[in-house]
């Protein structure tokens, strides 16, 4: 699993394939279609802050960490540039300051796919904490379906996967194939294909 020191150096490099530069399509489609009532809002591994802009923009009241000092920084200058309100934190899984109370919604965008790579029961055990009965979790993460020469692009993960390792503490709502968004660089790549999967916590 990628160390703290290393994702930084992606942010200080700009070599951030997962960088859109606008809001996830799939985060502003599952907000829509099951009308997500406004209030508390967490996004684990918040990037450069294009998912915490749009959910304070949309009325949430917005916390956001990710473990990278540098996607941090650019965060705030997008955060002030827009001119929205959100508490963010530089903060790593395994070193989280006190976030509050648990919170109706939770998005990462691969914070999952990434994490289930070292230590997914430390994963399960934040988002016990930080998700609240009856709150919704959204997780997009890289698909296993898609065979990508030399293990390039996102961590990939089967539906299977999915569902034994998060409904222990998860109902399924929806599970989708979908497609990444483009990123702002060309990587040559493609849109990889992904999952979107959305949840509610067990009661």
């Amino acid at each position: 699993m990628t160390t703290i020191p290393e994702w930084n150096d992606r942010y200080v490099t700009d070599d951030l394939p997962w960088e859109t530069g606008r809001p996830s399509t799939e985060l502003v489609r599952i907000l829509n279609e099951y009308q997500i009532p406004r209030g508390r809002a967490l996004e684990i591994g918040c990037g450069s802050g294009n998912n915490a802009v749009y959910l304070a923009q949309q009325g949430f009241e917005v916390t956001a960490f990710d473990l990278s000092a540098k996607a941090v920084e650019m965060a705030q200058t997008k955060i002030k540039n827009v001119g929205v309100h959100v508490r963010l934190l530089t903060a790593d899984l395994s070193h989280l300051p006190d976030l509050g109370a648990p919170y109706p919604f939770v998005f990462d965008r691969g914070v999952y796919h990434t994490a289930r790579q070292g230590d997914l029961g430390l994963f399960i055990k934040v988002l016990k904490q930080y998700c609240v009965p009856g709150g919704y979790y959204l997780t997009i993460a890289g698909n296993k379906n898609e065979v990508r020469s030399g293990e390039r692009g996102p961590p990939r993960v089967t539906a299977e996967e999915i569902c034994h390792e998060l409904l222990g503490i998860m109902e399924l709502v929806q599970l989708k194939e979908m497609r990444f968004d483009q990123p702002l660089k060309d990587t040559g790549l493609g849109r990889a294909l992904g999952w979107s999967a959305f949840f509610r916590r067990k009661k």
